[in-house]
């Protein structure tokens, strides 16, 4: 016995699938555009990433002449390991907002 075709539900599935493209394409959009601003401890470092975790900037605030290398590189490496966890964050926000109102094609 031959399965009969559901059109509707063909059609249906394919708008989906073409929103779901465009949803798609929308995060990526937001992912690289959306910057999270991260703090050192002591407030002399500042590093924006994006929310697909490449670093837009690092700024320095304050001078460098009396600060010891080693400590000041642990609070660097310290800072950007903290960007990653914030465009981490920020992606899942992004994803939930751009996502989570995605139904299946179970739901009416």
């Amino acid at each position: 016995m031959a399965r009969e075709i559901d059109e509707a539900w063909i059609s249906e599935a394919i708008e989906r699938h073409r929103r779901f493209e465009q949803l798609r394409a929308d995060y990526d959009r937001l992912v690289e555009s959306h910057q999270v601003s991260v703090h050192s401890s002591d407030d002399s470092i500042e590093v924006v990433v994006t929310a697909a975790g490449r670093i837009a900037d690092i700024q320095l605030h304050g001078g460098l002449q009396h600060r010891n290398p080693v400590e000041f590189a642990r609070e660097l490496r310290a800072t950007v390991a903290q960007a990653a966890e914030a465009a981490r964050w920020a992606r899942e926000k992004l994803h939930d907002e751009t996502f989570g109102k995605l139904r299946s094609l179970g739901e009416a």
